[in-house]
């Protein structure tokens, strides 16, 4: 299910395509839970900048799938189906797995929280019924910006960092995963 970096567009997205981007994604989860009538957990990278698919957001990518993989198996969930879609809006990952929705969101929303790229993934869980389990179903605050304290939302409406700032802080972290986790 890991993409290869190399293979990257490298296409600058603009809005337009970004929003329709969305609605194919949305179109794909109900296909999907339609199929699989169990919770599914839709992934993706935070990708701030108009290039959404690059070497940079597919390596961090493989880093959350191998880490949903390695949450499955200790948490002994079985993924009754995965795919990994490559596309200029960047890459995209679903898994159908064989847990209660709640179950799975508390363990993703710690893998944000715990792993060192975790900050860099949006992990959305699926119930069977298509909604979507946020933080706020969990009481939790809204995510922080990667550079400052701030919400993520603040600082990405107000363009508070540069975008230049933005990405060397994720190529630091990802050449720290990459040190700690052999990739």
């Amino acid at each position: 299910m890991h993409l290869l970096p190399e293979q990257a567009t490298r296409h600058a997205v603009s809005i337009p395509e970004l929003l329709v981007s969305r609605d194919e994604r949305q179109a794909r989860q109900h296909v999907w839970l339609a199929r699989h009538p169990i919770p599914l957990v839709s992934f993706t990278v935070v990708a701030p900048g108009p290039i959404k698919d690059s070497e940079l957001t597919r390596r961090l990518f493989n880093h959350g799938v191998t880490a949903l993989h390695t949450l499955a198996t200790q948490a002994d969930w079985h993924i009754r189906e995965q795919a990994a879609l490559a596309s200029a809006c960047g890459p995209e990952g679903m898994l159908s797995i064989e847990a209660p929705a709640r179950d799975i969101k508390l363990a993703t929303i710690e893998l944000e929280q715990t792993h060192p790229l975790g900050r860099l993934w949006d992990i959305d869980v699926l119930t069977p019924g298509g909604e979507i389990l946020s933080r706020r179903h969990f009481a939790l605050p809204a995510r922080r910006c990667l550079l400052c304290e701030q919400s993520a939302a603040e600082c990405a409406r107000g363009k508070t960092h540069t975008l230049s700032d933005l990405l060397t802080h994720m190529e630091a972290l990802l050449h720290a995963a990459d040190s700690q986790y052999g990739h």
